[in-house]
């Protein structure tokens, strides 16, 4: 590491300790912008990476409500609000037992460049809570989400700060929180994304993040002169973005032979598709988190309990479901059974170690682009909020290609090595880092 940039990052270390995933955020894009930076000076006297890597807010509040029993329970409420350069800030609440400050520092900085490369008007944000959605009734859901928007309402708005959502936060999520800020602003305005589609919502919202994964490798492949048609992939998770990916690299010709969880993953070598992928949402709306029931409903496949699905031969993964999810042994195990490609649709799905070897070795694109759809369709869904409008499947589904294909150029533009190789992480940070530099310095030090 450069003796500069090493400096630099033993700066950001001190003020932020023990706060890893952040740190780990920040390394990538400082490793893979720092040579542009020293070559455009007025980067460096406006002093722009020390202002990004720094949340212009972080918030932080006590969320006390009722449970069924009559108990009084407390849980911890954030929202970081990284940097609004570009516009309002942006980025979903997560509602989990793992939500952490240095977590939502490190998605909402991911935010800011990832939002930046969609070319939308959006800054980069992040925010949930340490509460557990799991095993809770509807009542005690709603009597949450109002207690947290009670305080979070004071801090967002439709030109302000926009979230939408995230692990543990879905529709129904949305609905209350919504519902809770209407009552409190006695307003209708679209400050949140991912609603219902009957107050305000977008079309393939839901599916919009695997989508947009899809379209990304598409356009990765292409550079080879291939196409989906044939491959087979393996995908993590079961949610929302799984089984967007998972439609979607169906419609393009290839087999997606693996679905995950907590409990384990599934292997079916007869591919998922049709009434499997379906059956993936009925799965996440048992509100169990496991997986290992698709093995005794479909013949032919076969659950691993406690595994990952990465030990299988395939020519794509897809991480999907949370961060830090393919190692550097996973990576290993991936391109020595013949993988061509590993693209990140969770939030830094991979470890640095793994991003890095796979970079190396064959190609590898982050999520930051790779998983870029569903915020990019949020975007489009705040657009028909301030239009007063709502645009058919097919309009936002092509406003969603083009996005992701977008995107895809850009990393080509700014990651293309003197080799011909596209490092598209170098190419993500560098294309989503202009952007925002460039408006952080026609807006003053601010």
């Amino acid at each position: 590491m450069d003796a500069k940039m090493k400096e630099f990052m033993d700066s950001v270390r001190v003020k932020n300790p023990g706060e890893d995933e952040f740190l780990q955020a920040v390394q990538e894009v400082v490793e893979t912008v720092w040579d542009f930076y020293q070559e455009n000076p007025h980067y460096k006297k406006a002093k722009i990476l020390e202002r990004m890597t720094e949340p212009e807010r972080t918030i932080i509040f006590r969320v006390p409500w009722v449970d069924d029993s009559g108990e009084v329970q407390v849980n911890r409420g954030f929202r970081v609000e990284f940097n609004s350069a570009i516009g309002p800030y942006k980025g979903g609440l997560r509602f989990h037992p793992s939500v952490t400050l240095s977590g939502l520092k490190f998605l909402g900085f991911e935010q800011t460049f990832k939002n930046s490369l969609t070319t939308l008007p959006m800054g980069g944000g992040k925010g949930g809570s340490d509460f557990n959605p799991k095993g809770k009734s509807d009542n005690e859901i709603m009597r949450f989400c109002q207690a947290f928007m009670s305080e979070l309402f004071r801090h967002i708005g439709p030109n302000t700060d926009v979230p939408a959502g995230d692990i543990g936060v879905g529709g129904r999520e949305i609905g209350y929180l919504y519902g809770q800020y209407k009552k409190l602003r006695n307003e209708f305005t679209g400050v949140l994304t991912g609603k219902g589609r009957e107050y305000g919502g977008s079309l393939i919202r839901p599916e919009a993040t695997g989508f947009g994964a899809i379209y990304f490798v598409r356009e990765m492949l292409a550079t080879k002169g291939e196409t989906m048609e044939g491959k087979t992939v393996a995908v993590s998770g079961f949610g929302n973005v799984a089984w967007g990916a998972a439609l979607k690299a169906v419609e393009y010709g290839a087999k997606v032979v693996t679905i995950s969880g907590p409990d384990g993953y599934i292997y079916d070598p007869n591919g998922i598709s049709g009434e499997k992928i379906e059956y993936m949402l009925e799965l996440r709306a048992s509100n169990q988190d496991i997986v290992s029931p698709y093995a005794e409903r479909f013949a032919g496949s076969e659950f691993f309990a406690g595994k990952k699905p990465w030990e299988q031969k395939v020519d794509i993964a897809i991480p999907c479901a949370i961060q830090n999810e393919l190692n550097e042994e996973d990576a290993k195990t991936l391109i020595a059974n013949g993988c061509q490609m590993i693209a990140e649709a969770s939030n830094m799905g991979c470890t640095a170690e793994a991003a890095f070897l796979a970079t190396d070795k064959i190609m590898f694109a982050p999520g930051k682009a790779v998983n870029a759809g569903g915020v990019a369709v949020s975007g489009l869904e705040m657009t028909q909020n301030s239009m007063r409008l709502n645009w058919t499947e097919k309009e936002v589904d092509e406003r969603l290609d083009q996005i992701m294909t977008e995107i895809h150029a850009a990393c080509v533009k700014y990651g293309t090595e003197p080799n011909g190789k596209v490092n598209y992480i170098k190419g993500a940070n560098v294309g989503g880092f202009v952007k925002v530099a460039d408006a952080m310095i026609a807006q003053g030090v601010v």
